[in-house]
């Protein structure tokens, strides 16, 4: 099976490595201030930013072919924002230890990044839109 390494050097890949860094860190200090609840949600994200960082590098979304990956990405990076967001209030706001504090903190900055994931991949999704001038100049009886 072929790496892609370009992948993890681009943009988007920098991202999900920046995601899954800062959900670790989080779950680290869930984890510190045995919070169970806050445990759960970013341990479920961290394994989700996992599996679309290996599909994405293992190029497993050119062979499953079944879903429109780049969508399901989106879906999962506007509702983690939204999820993680909510969650990373209710720490900052109902922490007794420290640990809870600094995960939502760290929860917020995932947040931010997922926000940002979720910007470049609507930007980079076309629907029914030409890829490029030059792509349409290349193919001018595709116009409609």
């Amino acid at each position: 099976m072929e790496v892609d390494t370009a992948f993890i050097k681009s943009k988007r890949g920098v991202l999900k490595v920046a995601e899954m860094g800062t959900l670790f860190v989080a779950f680290v200090c869930f984890t510190a201030a045995s919070s169970p609840k806050f445990i759960t949600a970013t341990v479920l994200e961290l394994v989700i930013t996992s599996f679309l960082l290996l599909l994405y590098m293992l190029k497993l979304n050119k062979r499953l072919t079944l879903f429109f990956w780049p969508l399901i990405d989106v879906f999962n990076s506007a509702f983690a924002a939204l999820y993680l967001i909510v969650l990373s209030i209710v720490a900052v706001t109902t922490y007794s230890v420290t640990g809870t504090l600094v995960g939502g903190i760290v929860g917020f900055l995932s947040a931010v990044l997922l926000c940002v994931d979720f910007y470049v991949l609507l930007n980079n999704i076309t629907f029914n839109k030409p890829r490029s001038d030059k792509q349409s100049k290349e193919n001018p009886g595709m116009h409609q």
